[in-house]
This record gives C-alpha cells, structure tokens and sequence, in this order.
C-alpha cells in the first residue's frame, strides 16, 4: 500500500462524506500521519474540487518541541502552497477550578480542545470537512486499551471512520503505520517525532513499542487487520442498535424543568440491553454521562423494577432517580444527602 492503494483509501473516505467541491481543513501536527495526509489530500485536491487548508493546535505541552512543530507545520503549509491556521490550546486551564471527579485527564483535555480549536479553524477557512491521520494502528491501540481498562460493545466500536454529521473524517484509519512510512520514504516527506512518543510512562506508548508488536508477532501478524474488523462490525451493529435505543427513548421520556422523567409501563418486558442503553442515555441527558459506572447501572435498573411510589435512589454528581407514581424522575435531588441507597421521600 505504499503508494497508490493509499490514495485509493484516501479517495474512498472522501466519498463516503460526499467530500467535494469544497473547502477541507487537514489537522496536521507534524508527525508522519498528518503530514502524509496532507500530502495525499493536496495531490488529490485538484481532482476533487477540493480548497486545502492546514490547521495546527499548539498545545504548549513540550516547550520549544512544541514551537519547532508548529514552525514545520507552516513551512508544510509553504511549500504546498496551502493556507495555515495555528491555534494555541494549553489543556491545563481546562482541568483548574474542577473537582477531582470532573477533572478531565491531560490527554482529555487536550482532546477536547484540540477539536474545539480544529472547528473554529474550519469554520473560518470556510471548510466543509475536516481530516484527521488516525490510522489503523491508532485503533488498534484504543480497542486493546479499551479492552485492558475494561468497556462495554460501544467501547469496542473503536474511532469510527467519519463523525456522524460527516463532517470530521479519518481518511487513514484503514492504513497501518508501517504503510504511512512507506509512502513518505517513497514521496521524500520529512517529518517531526514527537519526543513524548517514546516515554514508557504512557500506557499508549507501551503498547505501541511492545505489547502491539509482541501480539502480532508471536499470534496474529494479521492483528491490526483483525482488530479494524471487530471493530467496524461492533460499529455496525451498535448503528442499528441507535436507532431502537432512540425509539424507545422518545416514547418513554419527557423533560419537564430540570428533570427527565421516565414512563414505568412495560419497563418489565424490555430487553435487559435495551433498558441498560436506555438508562445510560437517561444518565447522560441529565449531565453525568461521564461519571456512569456498571454499578450505577445495575443499581438503576434494579430500581427500575422494584422501586415504590415515593422512594429513590442516589446516583453520581447529587442527582436522584425516583419513583413518583407511574413514572421515574431522574434529576437533582430534593432530599438532603444520604449514603447511596434505596430511602423513603421526606426530611433528612
């Protein structure tokens, strides 16, 4: 896949979002992935109607590593030809002012911003879609990380190939890393190393110089082939599964105020993954998607089934699920604390 089949795998996630005739933003970092990337979408840009735009989030992490990337990144941008937007994003103001239960790890925060910063860039270049270099070795390692934190069928699902608007896709994913070097050592691309990569103390980077490596050689050379697949079948499934979640949920809850209410009748007959998904995304509505927990979970649905009129539960983040006559309310709680367990309506 070092050179054209690349482009081909390129040119098939372009189509997938209907990708032309427009104006596209390539998140480049520095690294191999992203510049590489932005090397095959400006080779296929004329192609495709396509104006390029480079954006770069500098994030501040790795001192004068971090101004070095930034600076290749605009001269990437000079000898294609292709416009840069830079934006600072320093995670740590993110994570100041939370408690430790809402405080998002460095890496979250980063995340978050990252794609804040990537939108605002587009939406000022005028760009329909954004691109992000995941690759198929990025997948690889979120689904085993994922598997050795622990996750559910979702969680398996992995990074899908494009956003659900369409608007950010991942034209990569389907190429492995070994293959993105092929190519830049083919086309003569440089490019920055992120010092940080080769630092044990990530988990990530562990998997990727070890674990990774040690799996497909002593079990499955084809590992990264096989992981791309369970992840886009977990995927597919889990699209279909959406929609009877959302069918569900419209017939069942309603908002009134700040709270969700939730109709009991024939919450018996549901399927138990059904009425897991549904109190999941009951949790999530009312702002504590983050802190759910199969504990919670279990908690919730055992209420769901045996909870009487006037009684309730607590759950994360000072929220309530209960009982009021024929239906559940899940919202902030009207009582005064209590240690996490079923307890009557009334004073404290």
């Amino acid at each position: 896949m070092a050179g054209p089949q690349l482009i081909r795998e390129v040119e098939v996630a372009l189509a997938a979002v209907g990708a032309r005739e427009g104006g596209l933003l390539v998140a480049v970092s520095g690294g191999v992935d992203s510049v590489v990337l932005a090397h095959a979408l400006h080779a296929l840009g004329p192609e495709h109607g396509l104006a390029l735009s480079i954006g770069h989030v500098n994030h501040a992490l790795r001192g004068a590593e971090s101004e070095a990337d930034e600076a290749a990144v605009r001269a990437l941008g000079t000898r294609l030809g292709v416009p840069v937007a830079v934006r600072p994003a320093p995670p740590a103001p993110l994570r100041e002012g939370c408690s430790s239960r809402d405080r998002p790890t460095l890496q979250e925060a980063a995340r978050t911003l990252r794609y804040q910063a990537l939108d605002e860039m587009a939406h000022a270049a005028g760009a329909s879609w954004i691109a992000t270099a995941h690759t198929a070795d990025d997948q690889a390692e979120t689904l085993l990380l994922r598997l050795l934190r622990g996750t559910g069928p979702d969680g398996l699902g992995g990074i899908p190939e494009h956003s659900p608007d369409g608007r950010i896709l991942r034209p990569l994913l389907g190429v492995s890393r070994e293959e993105v070097l092929a190519y830049a050592s083919r086309e003569g691309i440089g490019w920055r190393e992120d010092g940080s990569n080769a630092r044990g103390h990530y988990a990530r980077n562990r998997l990727r110089r070890s674990w990774l490596p040690g799996l497909a050689r002593d079990f499955n050379p084809r590992l990264l082939r096989s992981l791309a697949d369970l992840a886009e079948a977990m995927r597919r499934d889990a699209e279909w599964i959406a929609v009877a979640v959302g069918d569900e949920a419209a017939r069942r809850f309603s908002e009134e105020g700040p709270w969700l209410w939730i109709e009991r009748e024939g919450w018996e007959a549901l399927p138990e993954a059904l009425a897991r998904r549904l109190a999941r995304l009951a949790l999530r509505r009312a702002g504590r998607g983050r802190d759910v927990s199969r504990a919670h979970l279990r908690r919730m649905l055992a209420f769901f089934h045996t909870g009487r009129p006037g009684t309730a539960i607590e759950l994360p983040g000072g929220l309530e699920l209960a009982r009021e006559g024929e239906r559940f309310r899940i919202g902030p709680s009207r009582v005064c604390p209590r240690p996490s367990r079923v307890f009557p309506r009334g004073g404290c």
